[in-house]
């Protein structure tokens, strides 16, 4: 027998795809992209323009250090570029030459409050000379602005990888790149 009201679930499920939708409209805002009148990029606080995954282009024909680690994973460094808002974003590609999948689970950090079980988290840039070690930023919502989701590569597969420090001061243009397991890197930050 109808009473003329809709049941529980449907009203659950109405109230489910009228968010969604909510979601999906406001996403298909304008791109007005951000950028100055002049066509320079704008220079705020945020995460690199992204290519898939969370992972900032990089220039893949360059190598400016290469950290090699168990079971064949390699990680061949592209970039440490230093940006006007204070911030270094290291970008590569780990490559699996091993025979085995590897997952990156043992390269993430131990914060208990980190979703993503698969992130390089755990990177540290360490300033030797100003005896100082930075680690990778977080958002508002305590995730790390690095990549995340590094698990399952097969053997012979690559994947890009970033992490995103505060920057040492500007007279600091040497540090190392590191990720547990693996063996530090000496990188140079560009501007």
């Amino acid at each position: 027998m109808s009473t003329g009201r809709p049941s529980k679930a449907r009203r659950v499920a109405a109230a489910a795809i009228a968010a969604g939708l909510a979601l999906v409209v406001s996403g298909c805002g304008g791109d007005d992209g951000g950028g100055a009148a002049d066509g320079k990029p704008p220079t705020r606080a945020a995460a690199p323009k992204t290519t898939g995954r969370g992972t900032p282009a990089a220039d893949t024909t360059q190598a400016i250090g290469e950290m090699k680690g168990p079971d064949g994973v390699v990680v061949t460094l592209h970039s440490a570029v230093r940006d006007s808002g204070g911030f270094v974003t290291v970008s590569g590609t780990v490559t699996n030459k091993g025979t085995k999948i590897f997952n990156a689970i043992n390269w993430r950090s131990n914060e208990t409050g980190m979703r993503s079980r698969s992130s390089v988290s755990g990177a540290t840039l360490v300033d030797k000379a100003g005896k100082k070690r930075y680690l990778v930023l977080r958002d508002t919502e305590g995730e790390c602005l690095c990549t995340t989701g590094l698990s399952g590569l097969k053997p012979g597969e690559s994947r890009p990888l970033f992490a995103q420090f505060p920057a040492p001061p500007e007279k600091v243009t040497e540090v190392d790149f590191q990720l547990p397991t693996l063996p530090p890197a000496t990188v140079t930050i560009s501007d």
